[in-house]
């Protein structure tokens, strides 16, 4: 779960100074049941966190859903059991997390399954093209999918701007003399690279904005020179939901794409009040 501490900023964000419209209109001590209800079919994510806020500030939660669950339009969630105040209060930032995990979860859900029907040993993957990232990677984690790294710190992944400082194998060298535990990826945009990267030792080769059939190319190449076995091969840039599966046929490990987490489509949930305590 996405630490409590981290949920609670939001909360923070959005009552800096408390809720005045339920402080104005809801007695102090009035209780309220409620439900949360999908709006839409797909796989639903975000549960734990809700669970934690809506605990945190009072309310009793019953969990109807767990993450990771397939739903369908219409069904409930979580039962709301609590303080009507401490309810309105977390409302909408427990469903904007949820949604958006959600909304994640289920894209990547979508794609994996795609792609596996392609290829079963491909991996979907998101990237770091995030600002919210223990909530978007755990997302992408309950839909299926790989996180990639999580912070610069994970792994060493050298891109072009590395390269435009350093050589290509020398940057790899460097690398590898760093940390005998970390994870090298190179990303390269040709085939000259991409055997130059897995010559020089690269655990992952990303292979970055390159077409399909330049794909096949360096891969065979890799093969040839008896260096497939020896590197990961990831592919990014350029993917789509349209064109992945032409990108899964391949003989590939990884397909990442940014769009998971930048360009997330809200899970549709809603919060009803359903009686008085």
């Amino acid at each position: 779960m996405v630490p409590l501490s981290y949920l609670l900023r939001f909360i923070e964000e959005d009552a800096t100074f408390g809720d005045v419209t339920s402080e104005a209109v809801i007695p102090e001590e009035l209780g309220a049941r409620a439900v949360i209800i999908a709006k839409q079919d797909g796989v639903i994510a975000g549960i734990e966190e809700a669970n934690a806020l809506f605990e945190h500030f009072g309310v009793k939660v019953k969990v109807k859903k767990r993450d990771g669950e397939r739903v369908k339009k219409g069904d409930i969630v979580l039962e709301l059991e609590g303080n009507a105040r401490a309810i309105l209060l977390v409302e909408r930032t427990a469903l904007n997390i949820m949604g958006r995990m959600s909304g994640i979860a289920t894209e990547v859900r979508r794609l994996s399954e795609t792609v596996k029907k392609v290829n079963p040993k491909v991996r979907v993957a998101g990237t770091r093209k995030t600002l919210l990232k223990p909530i978007d990677k755990r997302a992408l984690l309950i839909g299926g999918g790989e996180t990639h790294r999580f912070s610069l710190s994970d792994a060493i992944l050298i891109k072009d701007n590395h390269l435009a400082l350093v050589p290509l194998e020398e940057a790899i060298k460097r690398a590898k003399e760093f940390s005998v535990y970390k994870v090298v990826e190179v990303e390269v945009e040709s085939l000259e690279d991409a055997l130059r990267a897995a010559r020089a030792g690269a655990d992952v080769i990303m292979l970055d904005n390159m077409k399909p059939d330049e794909i096949a190319e360096v891969v065979e190449a890799l093969k040839r020179e008896g260096l497939r076995k020896r590197v990961r091969i990831e592919v990014s840039g350029g993917v789509t939901p349209e064109n992945i599966t032409e990108y899964a046929k391949l003989d590939v490990d990884v397909i990442s794409l940014g769009y998971l987490t930048h360009s997330v489509k809200n899970f549709d949930v809603s919060l009803e009040i359903i009686g008085r305590l």
